[in-house]
């Protein structure tokens, strides 16, 4: 017995260390962005002499609530037509397929450049189609946007310029929330969407450490996807595996979070659990193929191979929380009847500190965004809400994170999209999806109830906060999921009759 307490005081106090090198990874990127922010703004390059030949892809499938939101939006950006190729990168199987040939054609009537892509085969989801696509175009930089954005006309004008220089292979820009204000999910889902776009892509920036392309809402030139090895689809997480590969050759990459890319945000509990399984799998399947070649690779300063590590290691923050949780219960028994520990846990005691340095993080997040987007009147609040939503994900999101690391292949599974509120209650009832009650997330809220009965049993309050965030965090993803359901039962719709894998 006392060996299996020591094993989880050591566990946990391993967890802790993590941790730390995590926060104090996060509070040096969280100052070089506040003193990139602080900094006077660099003008913008020149526009070129002339303008090169651009692809917009647009990878699409089964979006019927807003593939002729994307199309239409791509046919309005300001650019010259004769250097423009937009291509609907189409693997759809549901009605959407005639909705976006029907928008391809009435934009060639009026002169464009649209292709309307179909393949014979989904091989290689997102990252094949948008290989293909490449084979069937003579663009020099390619312009991607996922079915949920809405790129400005302006897009293209704007990010261009910033390719000045031969070693830059990629400019990404900062995501905007179309729906941030839709409901209590969709703020917090931007609130940390904002941490990464307004800190932690500007810290890496600033410090000339490696930074990614995010999927969409960016532009590549042509040659550094070829160099780097064109799309894999051997990780969910495509963008994330090519900004490595790329940035691993030599190529650069700007980020300009000056330049908003606006897109819409999952309204749904089942929406934001797809997205965050291809996310947190990704990553973690990119951490498993390039982790070791970023210590291996010659040049590279030790402080860009450490905030590799952290970047690739992002996810693995989940399945860390998780264990703590897991852990957390049973060492308010070991706390009590174990005098001899107690060194031990003031010593840990002070590891709990490292959380100083996210919040920091979340506060300059927080900061950065307000003026320009909802994000709430209160930082405190909201960060408590944010931090116990996410550790109520954290069981969803470790098991992802097990299955990268473990090279489990799974399909990719797009996020269900709803539309703009203009576009009726038929889009918003087809992006719910009528999932399981989440029965294991109910018995942790019970398990981190047992725990907060036990801290006050035996007057132990040390670890009551962290679950009183667990049993707030697994509460609210409950109550999502029943509203869901809830809504699912009164108005049942069927979605092409056939589960939502994407591209």
């Amino acid at each position: 017995m006392l060996i299996l307490e020591m094993g989880a005081v050591a566990l946990y106090g391993l967890c802790l260390v993590f941790m730390l090198g995590f926060s104090l990874a996060q509070w040096r990127l969280t100052r070089l962005a506040r003193r990139a922010a602080q900094a006077p703004p660099e003008p913008a390059p020149a526009p070129p002499a002339q303008w090169p030949r651009v692809t917009v892809q647009l990878p699409v499938y089964n979006e019927l609530a807003v593939v002729a939101r994307i199309i239409d939006a791509a046919a309005a950006l300001d650019y010259p037509a004769d250097r423009l190729h937009i291509q609907v990168l189409d693997d759809s199987t549901d009605e959407s397929v005639a909705l976006a040939a029907h928008r391809v054609a009435y934009h060639q009537d009026r002169g464009l450049r649209i292709d309307h892509v179909r393949r014979a085969t989904r091989q290689g989801y997102k990252a094949g189609a948008l290989a293909h696509g490449l084979t069937e175009t003579d663009g020099e930089f390619v312009a991607i946007f996922d079915a949920d954005f809405v790129p400005t006309p302006d897009f293209l004008r704007r990010t261009l310029p910033y390719f000045d220089a031969p070693e830059v292979g990629v400019v990404q820009t900062c995501w905007g929330h179309l729906n941030e204000s839709e409901s209590l999910l969709t703020r917090l889902q931007a609130f940390g969407l904002n941490a990464h776009f307004l800190v932690e892509q500007v810290g890496r920036a600033a410090g000339g450490h490696f930074l990614n392309f995010n999927g969409t809402g960016g532009v590549w030139r042509r040659t550094c996807i070829e160099d780097a090895g064109n799309w894999q689809a051997d990780t969910l997480t495509e963008d994330l595996d090519l900004s490595y590969r790329a940035q691993l050759r030599g190529w650069r990459f700007v980020y300009r979070p000056d330049i908003v890319a606006p897109a819409e945000l999952p309204a749904h509990l089942a929406a934001l659990k797809s997205q965050q399984y291809r996310w947190n799998k990704g990553a973690a399947e990119t951490a498993r193929k390039h982790l070791g070649q970023v210590w291996r690779s010659a040049g590279l300063p030790l402080s860009t191979r450490v905030h590799a590590t952290f970047h690739l290691l992002n996810s693995t923050v989940f399945a860390v929380i998780l264990l703590m949780a897991l852990l957390s219960v049973p060492l308010v028994w070991v706390r009590a009847h174990r005098p001899e520990f107690r060194p031990v846990f003031h010593l840990a005691a002070g590891f709990v500190l490292t959380f100083v340095p996210l919040t920091y993080y979340y506060y300059t997040t927080w900061r950065l965004a307000g003026g320009r987007r909802a994000t709430g009147r209160w930082f405190g609040p909201q960060f408590l809400l944010f931090l116990a939503v996410s550790m109520g994900l954290a069981l969803h999101n470790a098991r992802a994170v097990a299955e990268g690391f473990w090279g489990r292949a799974t399909p990719f599974v797009r996020t269900p999209k709803q539309g703009s509120a203009a576009a009726g209650p038929l889009a918003a009832r087809a992006a719910r999806s009528r999932g399981a009650w989440p029965w294991a997330e109910s018995l942790l809220l019970l398990y981190f109830l047992a725990g907060m009965g036990a801290g006050l049993y035996y007057r132990d309050y040390g670890l009551l906060p962290f679950h009183l965030l667990l049993v707030v965090g697994h509460a609210t993803l409950i109550w999502y999921a029943w509203r869901t359901g809830a809504a699912a039962t009164a108005a049942p719709v069927l979605m092409g009759g056939e589960a939502v894998v994407a591209s």
